[in-house]
């Protein structure tokens, strides 16, 4: 059954906005995704997965590895071959185990020859694609600590039982999760890249061209996808041109110091606050296929970059969001 096309996602600007931006620059550390029930949050995060164009690897390896890295991984990867798989899109459960989310001893291949041999994880499996986690918030919080820590370094090390191994694990993490059911920790919430607040649409004439393109696709899935692919390509061209021009984007020191003001100014911890916003002001232009990056792309990604970094202030019950905003009309008019 084809996927519900990204392009005909209603709405949801900002989620989109964050998907792709993650898309272009990974190491923008993963995107949360707060909000009701039936927003359309997993369907977004699949969509961009199907969307994206398949990725040339070589048979046989386990990893995911890129044919120029043949022989680099655990696996020996002497398979000369090269074929094009879908991008990765590993769904990580709830009751998942450490074990299965690192890998670990194949117990199995012990077992039976005596060999200490490694079997990769879901970590493994999502190198060069996504990695999707339902209900964040009621994961355990090494297991997040853990899946943030190599999300920011792309490496996987593993060492137990005697073995030691390491391995490419580069991905878009994406977390979603319902405020109703439990907070994430502040200290894991800081360290995801992005943040973004989705609500039940209360236009009327998004609720109703929602249950049309809902009822057209549930009718002829693949009539469906076809008649929005010219769309999906659209957004698939932007992705490769913002991959493309990226390492070539400079940020002028004006938008560094207007940064660095805002992140002063919302009282923002640390230095995460201004280095996302630089990265993803940097991924946002690359995107829009400017020349350099502007104070208008650091304003867009603003909300997104810092919201979930701002202090519980007793005396502004104010929510996050209007907080970034205020501070934006106040150094920026």
């Amino acid at each position: 059954m084809a996927r519900f096309p990204f392009s005909a996602i209603v709405g949801q600007d900002e989620m989109k906005r964050a998907l792709l931006i993650a898309a272009v620059e990974p190491a923008i550390g993963g995107v949360m995704v707060f909000g009701d029930r039936g927003t359309g949050k997993s369907t977004a995060a699949r969509a961009l997965a199907a969307l994206m164009p398949p990725i040339p690897v070589t048979e046989g390896c386990r990893y995911h590895c890129r044919p120029e890295e043949r022989g680099t991984c655990p696996d020996p990867c002497t398979s000369g071959r090269t074929r094009k798989m879908a991008v990765p899109f590993v769904d990580l459960p709830l009751g998942a185990t450490e074990d299965r989310v690192v890998g670990a001893l194949d117990l199995e291949r012990a077992l039976r020859s005596g060999e200490k041999a490694f079997e990769p994880g879901l970590l493994a499996k999502a190198h060069r694609g996504f990695l999707y986690i339902d209900e964040i918030n009621l994961l355990e919080d090494h297991l997040v600590d853990l899946l943030l820590d190599v999300a920011a370094s792309g490496e996987n090390l593993v060492e137990r039982e005697g073995l030691s191994v390491r391995h490419r694990a580069r991905f878009v993490l994406i977390g979603s999760g319902n405020p109703e059911e439990g907070e994430l920790r502040p200290q894991l919430l800081d360290r995801f890249g992005l943040s973004v607040e989705v609500r039940t649409p209360g236009n009327i004439d998004d609720r109703v061209e929602i249950m049309r393109r809902c009822a057209a696709q549930e009718a002829d899935p693949d009539a469906f996808a076809e008649s929005w692919q010219d769309e999906d390509q659209k957004v698939l061209r932007q992705i490769a041109r913002g991959q493309k021009k990226l390492p070539s984007m400079s940020v002028p020191d004006e938008v560094l110091i207007d940064a660095a003001n805002l992140c002063q100014a919302v009282k923002a911890d640390g230095m995460r606050g201004e280095l996302t916003l630089m990265r993803a002001s940097r991924a946002l232009a690359a995107l829009d296929g400017a020349k350099t990056v502007q104070r208008k792309h650091l304003l867009e990604v603003a909300p997104m970059a810092l919201r979930h970094r701002l202090r519980r202030d007793v005396l502004d019950e104010t929510g996050s969001s209007a907080r970034i905003e205020r501070a934006i009309e106040e150094l920026f008019g």
